[in-house]
């Protein structure tokens, strides 16, 4: 690589990482608003909670199937605006619109079908953004593009606060207007100065096709990652899901534990988690850039480690200062996973056409994770007491650590760089 060419490859990532964290903030900024504001219209029809918690983790269940199925499909596009804007062209401005129908349905079964549908659009480009990270963004520099992309995604939580402070009240249908405008405008930017099909990557899926390689199969990728001898790849995919369920677990549980554990009012302990969200984000890009001095299977074991024993700690202290501290430092570990497991997946992908593939067995091992840790810390909970739940949940982190421990270990047996 010459002196010039370098420079011009940096200011292609930094202008890549910048479109890409503005379409994931795009996307994101949505879901936080539904996360926050669909139960209460839920909850206007339906007065079990239980019931209102299926619905709600319908989008979960539905992304477990469509994600790695139309990241495959992305996979295998051709366009000459490359294989993953056209699905972003279209799969964003229809979740947009279906976005803004959900306030309008005055019944049930009206409401149910919209969040259904609306689900379904969003979960159809949820791992393609992403997926143009690897497309564009040699290995070596994916740590510090993702962590930007966590970083815009992080920020979201906060626009969502303050949409739901100023408008849900007075303005509810507004309130649900301004992220569908948001993820239309990041549209139109995104679409107008990226195509993908001058990427390193799907010029090297083209090189593929030209060899007269077959078109990837989804199950044919995951039978490859299931059966193959060197475990690495299903390792990560499972240490996604376990470190998953105790990130989850950590900020869905918080409120109850704070009233139950620390003697807090619901609104006092839902409050106390903002510290550890500016402790993330200041985290990120200094994780990303450890992860480049010492390698990112290193910096993901010491993060998990640093996240399990911040909660432990907090546990023998349970004040609420103390758990705010144990909370920050928690969530500054975890960056050093949650930057770079991704960014490992798509470094073990063998071959630049199975790359949105990838990107969708992290979104739906996340996903997963999010789902079940909940539940399974719960039943902890329910034998060990509120008071030792987040000893709970650093042994889940425990797990997580144990099987990245193996990748490391497997990395090396096999020479493999990580």
């Amino acid at each position: 690589m010459t002196s010039l060419a370098a420079p011009a490859d940096r200011r292609l990532a930094r202008r890549i990482t910048f479109f890409v964290a503005l379409a994931v903030f795009a996307q994101e900024a949505t879901w936080d608003f539904y996360d926050a504001q669909v139960p209460p219209l839920l909850r206007e029809h339906i007065t079990s909670t239980a019931v209102v918690g299926l619905l709600m983790g319908m989008d979960n269940l539905l992304g477990v199937f469509v994600q790695p199925w139309i990241a495959n499909r992305s996979d295998n596009t051709r366009t000459r605006w490359g294989r993953r804007i056209p699905y972003l062209a279209v799969g964003m401005p229809v979740a947009a619109v279906l976005f803004t129908l959900i306030p309008l349905a005055t019944a049930l079964p009206a409401l149910i079908a919209i969040i259904f549908v609306y689900s379904l659009a969003g979960n159809s480009f949820k791992p393609i953004a992403q997926a143009l990270l690897p497309d564009f963004i040699e290995p070596e520099r994916r740590g510090r593009a993702n962590a930007v992309v966590k970083i815009a995604s992080g920020l979201t939580v906060i626009v969502s606060a303050l949409i739901s402070a100023f408008l849900v009240d007075d303005h509810p249908r507004l309130a649900f207007t301004v992220p569908a405008v948001l993820m239309l405008a990041c549209t139109a930017v995104l679409v107008l100065r990226v195509r993908d099909n001058t990427s390193r990557a799907y010029q090297l899926a083209l090189t593929e096709d030209s060899a007269d390689e077959p078109a990837v199969r989804l199950r044919d990728v995951v039978k490859d990652i299931v059966r193959d001898p060197n475990r690495s790849r299903l390792l990560v995919v499972v240490a996604v899901l376990l470190f998953a369920s105790a990130w989850f677990s950590s900020r869905s549980l918080f409120t109850p534990y704070g009233m139950e554990t620390l003697g807090l009012s619901r609104g006092t302990a839902g409050s106390l988690t903002f510290p550890s969200g500016v402790a993330f984000l200041l985290a990120a890009y200094p994780a990303a850039l450890l992860a480049e001095r010492i390698g990112r299977i290193r910096t993901m074991t010491i993060g998990m480690v640093v996240f399990g024993a911040a909660l432990a700690l907090g546990t023998v202290v349970p004040t609420p200062a103390a758990t705010v501290a144990a909370f920050c430092v928690a969530a500054a570990g975890a960056s050093g996973f949650l930057i770079n497991a991704a960014v490992v997946l798509w470094n073990l992908a063998p071959s630049a056409r199975v790359i949105g593939v990838y990107t969708g067995l992290y979104t739906v091992s996340w996903a997963v994770g999010g789902f079940i840790g909940p539940g399974l810390v719960g039943a902890m909970v329910d034998v060990t007491g509120w008071r030792y739940m987040l000893l709970d949940i650093a042994l889940l982190a425990a797990l997580a650590v144990a099987v990245v421990l193996r990748v490391s270990v497997l990395a090396r047996r096999h020479a493999t760089s990580l």
